[in-house]
């Protein structure tokens, strides 16, 4: 009997990596494609916490490959736009494509480990010229590696997260600003925790996750903010098509980042306070999951001037075995 459970699990393993490697394939050749013209900067916490798919609720492993993307076009300074003169960037564009796995020993104990590829457009004003030159550059982002205890009940409704983001990211392209660098350079120390429940009378759950990102050790003058990013959030588990379940949901992010440091920093327009909405639809089949959403600030407060988006996007394609 134990045989054939290892090798059912097996099989589904090699399944989701068969998918993992096609679905890869295809991101690949999305973003070689010359009309693929992205870029990020600061902001990019809020991707870190959400898509309630990935939160454990059972012993065994999943495997997703995540596709993230923000255009920063529009200066903003405090809670309202401001001219766009009043700022040298112009637009940062941003994509990352994250592929990652998790495993639950048991009921109490996992692993998580995401490994991100950013590709950036940056444009910016010379100061010698003062024209407008565009950059865009490709590398790998930062590794995170949390440990995941889940033992604090026996639906495994609640959970703790902690590890380190590693400087596995490029921080020396000579084009970009530190804060606008695919990688950091600095290691970082993760804590997180969630909650997940059911409404009652209803066909609605409820789930809450939050993280704190605090870099300790950093790298040529440069200390990134440390970053708090929460989200709260609701789904309807009462849709069936089939065998295929889909989950319509709504849910409320909130970041606070605090401003960098260091003499290779930019203090006076790093740093912010960010609450966005996001509608979104989660949809299983089987050992699949596939969770897109879409998220629109609300309230912004960005230290002096800054650009922001006014879309957030995020599609998460997940296999469990």
């Amino acid at each position: 009997m134990k045989s054939a459970t290892a090798a059912s699990v097996l099989q589904n393993a090699g399944k989701c990596l068969l998918i993992g490697i096609a679905i890869s394939a295809f991101a690949l050749v999305v973003v070689l494609m010359p009309s693929a013209c992205w870029g990020c900067a600061c902001g990019c916490g809020v991707f870190e916490v959400g898509t309630s798919s990935l939160l454990p609720t059972q012993q065994g492993g999943k495997t997703f490959i995540e596709y993230d993307f923000m255009d920063q076009n529009r200066n903003w300074s405090g809670t309202a736009s401001a001219p766009a003169a009043d700022n040298p960037d112009k637009d940062i564009r941003t994509s990352f494509i994250t592929v990652g796995a998790q495993y639950m020993f048991n009921r109490a104990w996992g692993i998580d480990v995401d490994v991100p590829y950013g590709i950036r457009h940056f444009a910016t004003t010379d100061p010698d010229t003062g024209k407008v030159v565009s950059f865009d550059h490709s590398a790998l982002g930062d590794a995170r590696l949390r440990g995941i205890y889940s033992g604090f009940s026996q639906d495994m409704s609640s959970g703790l997260t902690f590890g380190l983001k590693l400087p596995t990211g490029d921080y020396t392209y000579g084009n970009f600003d530190r804060d606008t660098e695919i990688g950091m350079g600095s290691s970082d120390l993760l804590f997180g925790a969630y909650h997940m429940g059911i409404i009652p009378s209803s066909l609605w759950n409820w789930f809450v996750n939050a993280e704190v990102d605090q870099p300790v050790l950093i790298s040529d003058g440069y200390r990134p903010g440390s970053d708090f990013d929460a989200v709260a959030g609701v789904y309807y588990t009462g849709w069936d098509i089939g065998n295929v379940k889909v989950a319509p949901l709504a849910q409320v992010t909130g970041a606070y980042r605090l401003h960098d440091r260091g003499w290779a920093s930019n203090p006076d327009n790093t740093g912010y306070e960010r609450i966005l909405v996001s509608p979104g639809i989660e949809i299983d089949a089987a050992h699949l999951s596939l969770y897109a959403e879409v998220g629109f600030p609300l309230y912004q407060n960005l230290r002096g001037n800054q650009l922001a988006a006014s879309e957030l996007f995020k599609i998460n394609l997940c296999c469990a075995f």
